[in-house]
């Protein structure tokens, strides 16, 4: 197993093994996500704040009705998309250092970035700073992003990734719950005039990064990772830590690592090229296909915000106000549906191994489509039963486009909320993975970004016919992935070179590239095969196309 009989100094890995290990690995994750989902939902409520309204300068609220009026939609929009560009800038840089310095150091850097971009929007004094807060602490989570779901991946078994990673989402909706109570409760201090019912929210996200930050050193380095590194005794311990330093564990620890190192050193000899240029190109990775596999990474999640989370999470009180209910009941109303969201997460827990992402993304697609259509038509009937008077009809109606945005948001929860940031942090090649769940991250950033801004613009121009577009593109979404999209699920992460081996982009020729290059060299996988699934040997694939 080589030397090293315990990592030095203080260091989880040495006191807890196999599942227990993976929990708090995964509990650490979850922090970095809850952060997430929290820095996300804050600015639903940052938005309704007399106060920062005021300093911004994108609009007021009305006297009467205490009813924010947005005078300058796209400030206001440009205010939180800009974030986004600090993701994307963020994402980048942080899947050089997960490549470059490992996982455990992006991680804490990624923190610090945050830290102190939250402390400069939480004393912002103008619009201007705002912006700039904002682009900072886009950037910390996007160097989180790029970095968490690779180091949870990477760690995990390939027969429960997905498990592990939901669980980490349900943390993520959490946040958003979290963010979206606590500005709905200071909403009620001084009759929401007060500069501390925005200032706080932000402020209080501080606290959960400075703990990730305090932790995060106390907790083992991806054993991929370290084989990449040459720091191969460490690498066997870890591995051994994780899936058991007995018996057959052990065998099947040593049988993994066995296949790690095999694909890394393929890896390195098939792949000439990894600047983030030549991956988006497909330059230099030979049969690698990197160019495939970062364009599949990046129209997920530019597709995931289009199916109609963006709209619904940054711009719920919009949704329910078109469907004809109050200020304060629209704000009420999302802030439940939040919660509805955060249980529905919990699905994906116990099916995204069971019946793979490509069906999760299925049903999900078709579940969330149905459920924007309706949400429209009823909006508009209810828009129009007010028109003429009819208030008791208008209310019904009301409900009934409530009752389908909660249905979207649930199915959301439960599929396409995990799956286009499981697929990135799954599908790349070792030497580039980091980089490669950036370009995810890339895609989240584009899509969000894009949104957030154009969102209030459409639903001023369109209203709920906003609904009808996010409608048509999750049923476009269902061809786009049953085409281009293989199955990673209950397939090691070594396994997916030869998932991509095929020169077709068709996921159907992936698959039977994957079949016959398992079948023609047998002698390259090794850990996966105890589970009936097929082993580790991913990279090798390259060269047994090659062969």
């Amino acid at each position: 197993m080589g030397e090293i009989q315990r990592l030095p100094g203080f260091n989880v890995a040495n006191h807890l093994e196999k599942r227990q290990l993976l929990i708090v690995i995964n509990c650490v994750a979850a922090l970095s996500i809850f952060f997430f989902g929290y820095d996300q939902g804050m600015m639903g409520g940052v938005n309704n704040a007399k106060d920062y309204i005021d300093l911004m300068g994108f609009g007021y609220v009305d006297p009467d009705t205490q009813e924010p009026i947005v005078t300058d939609s796209l400030l206001q929009g440009g205010i939180v998309s800009v974030y986004y560009l600090g993701t994307l800038v963020g994402c980048l840089g942080g899947g050089w250092c997960g490549d470059k310095m490992g996982r455990i150091k992006s991680i804490a850097i990624g923190a610090v970035w945050a830290i102190v971009g939250a402390a400069l929007q939480c004393t912002a004094q103008n619009k201007d700073w705002m912006i700039c807060a904002r682009l900072v602490n886009g950037i910390g989570t996007g160097i989180l992003n790029a970095i968490i779901p690779v180091w949870a991946t990477e760690t995990a078994e390939h027969t429960s990734r997905g498990q592990f990673i939901a669980i980490e989402f349900t943390l993520n909706i959490f946040g958003v719950v979290v963010a979206y109570w606590l500005s709905y409760g200071l909403s009620f201090i001084d009759n929401g005039t007060s500069a501390f019912r925005w200032r706080f929210p932000i402020a209080f996200q501080i606290i959960p990064l400075l703990l990730l930050l305090a932790i995060v050193w106390f907790f083992p380095e991806s054993p991929r990772w370290l084989v990449k590194a040459g720091r191969d005794d460490e690498a066997q311990y870890v591995l051994r830590r994780l899936r058991g330093s007995t018996g057959d564990n052990a065998l099947r620890a040593d049988r993994e690592y066995q296949d790690i190192r095999n694909i890394s050193e393929l890896e390195k000899r098939e792949s000439t090229k990894n600047s983030y240029l030549h991956m988006l190109f497909g330059i230099g990775s030979g049969e690698l296909h990197t160019g495939r596999r970062v364009q599949l990474v990046v129209w997920l999640q530019i597709l995931q915000e289009w199916v109609g989370i963006a709209g619904v999470t940054v711009y719920a009180p919009t949704i329910f106000r078109i469907a004809g209910f109050d200020t304060d009941k629209s704000q009420w109303i999302s802030g439940l549906n939040n919660i509805f969201y955060m249980f529905a997460t919990l699905i994906c827990v116990f099916t995204l191994d069971r019946i793979g992402r490509r069906w999760t993304l299925y049903w999900g697609a078709i579940g969330q489509g149905i459920a924007m259509f309706l949400a429209a038509a009823f909006s508009r009937l209810g828009q129009d039963a007010r028109d003429v008077g009819n208030i008791s009809l208008a209310n019904s109606y009301g409900a009934a486009a409530a009752s389908f945005v909660f249905i979207f948001t649930s199915v959301f929860g439960a599929t396409w909320l995990t799956v286009p940031w499981l697929y990135p942090a799954e599908i790349f090649p070792l030497q580039v993975r980091a980089k490669g769940n950036a370009w995810g991250v890339v895609g989240w950033s584009i899509g969000n970004g894009w949104l957030t801004l154009l969102c209030p613009v459409m639903f001023n121009a369109i209203g709920e016919n906003t609904l009808h577009i996010f409608g048509a593109a999750n049923f476009l979404s269902l061809v786009v992935v049953w085409a281009f999209y293989p199955e990673s699920n209950q397939r090691t992460l070594e396994e997916m070179d030869l998932l991509f081996a095929s020169p077709s982009p068709f996921a159907w020729e992936a698959e039977k590239t994957f079949a016959r290059l398992k079948a023609e060299r047998p002698d390259l996988i090794g850990a996966g095969n105890g589970k009936g699934v097929g082993g580790q040997g991913t990279e090798e694939g390259e060269s047994a196309e090659s062969a």
